[in-house]
């Protein structure tokens, strides 16, 4: 079977590598077609083919202004190229993104068509008909609390939208053994790390409110900041690391190699349930606190993973506190997250599944 797995912007380059690995091993023909990773080297695919047909053009720095402008004006004229294009050669068509999805679910090539849900199609406004899904034969989400938003907000039939597991992120494991950033200290202590692009919803001021009063370990919160961090640098202790940029492959490797704990403290969650930080500390087998927000809920449901209702300053505090003192624990924790790991979250059973729902579909 020849399938494409599109996804222009290359939002989730990690996911579309690890998912057209795991189909290749399956014997399926998998084309990833995307667009350059602008914030480091791309994996190096492994069994399958990866063009980046989108936005040859765009100009200006990663995550600059100029760079979305540019991508913004080309997008039309690559999605129109590669539509056109694309019946010749794919039997299914997987989207990860639609950059624009208005325009794109209008543009789409004739079916099957697939398209995986990571976060709500529009926010703030009145959520697409279902009409507007006439191209897409089958929708994927992550988890069974996103299903059910799906298929409220846009009116959708049941039997079109699928649940697939998201398939857990390790990156490559000769990395672990590289350097940390060396803005952050050589410690002893217990490190409890906060990664990810710092976002209003990810409950970051949360996090430090709650981490007021544990002393003997260290809190980093790392990732590129979409919001200003000179307030949360003025109301953290010294025991709090705010380093402020993106990250390596090698470095992220070896922050979670170093951290005894992750956190995950969102408000709320602008994903359709679940986090690719999240999937990163479950295949590193990490002891995990997580908000029960919408879907991650299901990882403290199956034990592999404490869960804190979200924005609870005093529940954080006291799952931080409680896990810093007890290794023991935090080793229950790490055995559960390797365990689901392997086998709910394991990328063998998410290719399984969308392969089953590939043949679906071409059968017709």
């Amino acid at each position: 079977m020849r399938v494409d797995l599109v996804d222009p912007p290359a939002y989730s380059l990690p996911y579309d590598h690890a998912l057209a690995v795991a189909l290749a091993g399956l014997g399926v023909d998998v084309r990833l077609v995307t667009s350059r990773f602008a914030y480091g080297s791309a994996p190096a695919p492994e069994g399958y083919v990866r063009e980046e047909l989108f936005y040859r053009h765009a100009v200006g720095a990663a995550g600059s202004r100029l760079r979305a402008l540019s991508k913004r004006v080309e997008h039309p004229f690559d999605v129109l190229r590669y539509s056109r294009a694309a019946g010749r050669r794919a039997e299914v068509r997987h989207f990860q993104w639609l950059t624009v999805p208005r325009l794109d679910l209008r543009t789409l090539p004739r079916g099957p068509n697939v398209l995986t849900i990571h976060e709500p199609l529009k926010r703030d406004r009145r959520p697409f008909p279902a009409s507007a899904f006439r191209a897409v034969e089958a929708i994927v989400v992550h988890t069974d609390d996103a299903r059910q938003r799906v298929i409220a907000d846009h009116g959708l039939e049941s039997d079109r939208v699928h649940v697939i597991r998201h398939g857990v992120l390790t990156g490559d494991p000769a990395r672990a053994d590289g350097q940390l950033p060396p803005e952050l200290p050589q410690t002893d202590l217990p490190v409890v790390l906060c990664f990810g692009l710092i976002r209003p919803y990810k409950g970051v001021e949360t996090l430090l409110r709650s981490w007021r009063g544990i002393a003997d370990a260290e809190l980093w919160i790392v990732g590129r900041p979409m919001i200003d961090l000179a307030s949360l640098r003025r109301e953290a202790p010294p025991n709090v690391r705010i380093l402020g940029r993106f990250v390596t492959p090698a470095e992220e490797a070896a922050l979670f190699a170093r951290a005894d704990l992750v956190v995950l403290p969102y408000r709320r969650s602008e994903r359709f349930g679940f986090s690719g930080v999240l999937a990163t500390a479950l295949g590193c087998g990490k002891a995990i606190v997580l908000s029960e927000v919408s879907g991650l809920d299901e990882v403290a449901a199956i034990g592999a993973a404490r869960g804190v209702a979200p924005g609870d300053v005093d529940a954080l505090h006291a799952a931080l506190a409680d896990l810093l003192a007890d290794a023991s624990e935090r080793d229950r924790l790490a055995v559960a997250a390797a365990e689901a790991a392997a086998t709910v979250y394991s990328w063998d059973a998410a290719a399984r599944a969308t392969l089953s729902l590939y043949r679906g579909l071409a059968r017709g």
